[in-house]
């Protein structure tokens, strides 16, 4: 009897803390963020600033028809997650993060990193979901998905254990 109550109490617990993850959208489309700096000339550049959630903000830079994103935490700090140094070739963000949440505090970020893998055809793209885990001192790519049909539930996975997981590339 106390055993099984016992079991009951540990399956009770771990619901309950799986159960305090969620996940909240943003936008980094550049027409619902705000331009920072924008230069035409030559290969062109942009920087813009889009919402985060818990106080973060995602700075989305271009540059030589290359994307990659910075965290800005609550506090100001700029946390760059290099993606130029993951990937070479032409690269856009997709449309949207997904943060993920215990309570209200993010730990983790999602989004969709679409690469120009090959070079005769720049217009075929690989889709990877980019997995970098957050907080005010750390922000860091710890997980690239490679295209599957179950890309999101694995993405989701690595996320809930990125606070565990070396950066791939240290800041």
């Amino acid at each position: 009897m106390k055993i099984t109550a016992i079991i009951a109490l540990a399956l009770f617990a771990a619901t309950a803390a799986s159960a305090q993850i969620t996940s909240r959208y943003t936008d980094l489309d550049d027409q619902k963020c705000k331009t920072l700096e924008l230069d035409e000339e030559g290969g062109g550049s942009y920087k813009g600033e889009c919402a985060g959630v818990g106080g973060y903000k995602l700075h989305v830079l271009e540059g030589d028809l290359r994307q990659s994103i910075n965290v800005i935490a609550p506090g100001g700090k700029e946390h760059q997650l290099r993606l130029w140094e993951h990937f070479g070739a032409f690269s856009a963000v997709g449309p949207k993060a997904e943060w993920r949440l215990k309570g209200k505090a993010p730990f983790a970020l999602i989004f969709r990193f679409n690469v120009s893998e090959n070079p005769e055809d720049a217009s075929k793209t690989t889709s990877y979901l980019i997995v970098a885990k957050v907080s005010p001192s750390l922000a860091c790519v710890t997980e690239i998905i490679k295209p599957s049909r179950s890309q999101n539930a694995e993405a989701r996975r690595a996320a809930d254990r990125s606070a565990t997981v070396p950066c791939k590339i240290a800041e």
